[in-house]
């Protein structure tokens, strides 16, 4: 098989290389196209075919959602895409870490910006899957909430969601906009772009990982005062787990893959718990690679799973791996819908034990 050849030999090339390279497949639409049990979710009015996502950060100009889509994926999140065209930071930005199952990068939003992003979205018609876009700040913007005024208004209408990207450590102050004046003031931005569009589309904020609980609880509150349709949990994080062991372990910007995993189901379950049934919609994301453990992003209050890491460091079968492990452990444990296993198990370290525990004795 052809793509099975191409993801080999991306494997052999330099990260960010491989990146392109994988887009670029994907974009020509070659890839695998699994048939994967239906496992509908409903949420903020949208239907997804499953509960698994591909994460923004793969997919930066929205070159090849629908390739992305025929792995799999029962959404895609394309960016993050900001409104003027930026090169990001200097090479090398991306960085393997195999011991650790894991990656750095420091890409800092490099982006064709939002008007080339519509260019490619205004060629794409009845995508398979819901489209999500991304959306960030310019790094050398003096107004960051304008830009984000500014590519809502542009990119909505090619849009099924909005995600306000206020997490990503390699942008300088983009993280300040977490605190609640700030992310009011955001979320105000981000409702005046859907203004401007003349249109009205679900909107979800990406949060770090890296937050008090006092800053969780303050951002739950805000989102549900504020109507916010959805919260990601989480971005990559800055801090450096005592465990690491590979060559690149030091190196600067957003730590993602298997490091991430409990750190960030931690945060998830603690926002499950300050929302309860009321307000957003949580998507679990960070060191997702098998169905136990999208199940345990669930358990603990996902109702949307997302990966990225995993499907550069496995290739393109991994998505379609976790889904049928993922419809495998919920039949085992008597689950006949994402919407009834999501939030079963408030204590996330319950969580990931009883998927995992699921997972070895299937």
């Amino acid at each position: 098989m052809i793509w099975r050849l191409a993801a080999a030999a991306a494997r052999l090339l330099p990260p960010e290389a491989a990146h392109r390279a994988a887009v670029a497949v994907l974009h020509r639409g070659i890839g695998p196209a699994p048939l994967l049990p239906e496992m509908p979710v409903s949420l903020a009015g949208m239907k997804f075919s499953n509960p698994l996502g591909l994460a923004a950060g793969f997919d930066k100009d929205a070159a090849c959602p629908a390739g992305a889509m025929q792995l799999g994926f029962g959404h895609v999140e394309v960016g993050t895409i900001t409104p003027y065209a930026q090169p990001g930071n200097a090479r090398p930005r991306v960085f393997r870490l195999p011991e650790d199952r894991a990656v750095i990068n420091r890409y800092g939003f490099n982006s064709a910006g939002m008007a080339a992003a519509a260019r490619n979205l205004q060629t794409m018609q009845d995508l398979p899957g819901v489209l999500g876009i991304n959306v960030g700040a310019n790094k050398t913007s003096q107004t960051p909430t304008e830009d984000y005024r500014c590519a809502v208004a542009c990119l909505a209408p090619y849009a099924d969601y909005i995600t306000l990207n206020i997490s990503s450590p390699n942008t300088p102050g983009l993280r300040d906009l977490q605190t609640d004046a700030n992310l009011q003031a955001l979320i105000k931005a981000g409702r005046a772009g859907l203004t401007d569009a003349d249109c009205q589309r679900p909107l979800f904020i990406k949060l770090a990982p890296d937050l008090e609980e006092a800053d969780i609880e303050a951002i739950c509150a805000r989102a549900v005062a504020d109507r916010i349709d959805g919260l990601i949990a989480t971005n990559t994080t800055i801090l450096r787990p005592d465990s690491l062991r590979s060559a690149h372990r030091k190196e600067q910007g957003g730590l993602s893959g298997a490091p991430l995993f409990a750190m960030s189901t931690d945060v998830l379950a603690m926002m499950h718990r300050y929302l309860g049934d009321k307000g957003p919609a949580l998507i679990g994301a960070g060191g997702v690679s098998s169905g136990a453990q999208a199940y345990a992003k669930i358990l603990a209050g996902a109702s949307l799973v997302q990966l990225y890491t995993a499907l550069a460091l496995q290739g393109p079968d991994a998505p379609a791996r976790v889904i049928r492990e993922l419809d495998a452990l919920m039949r085992a444990d008597g689950c006949r819908s994402v919407a009834s296993a999501t939030g079963k198990m408030t204590a996330p370290g319950a969580a990931i034990d009883h998927a995992l525990r699921l997972a070895q004795s299937a």
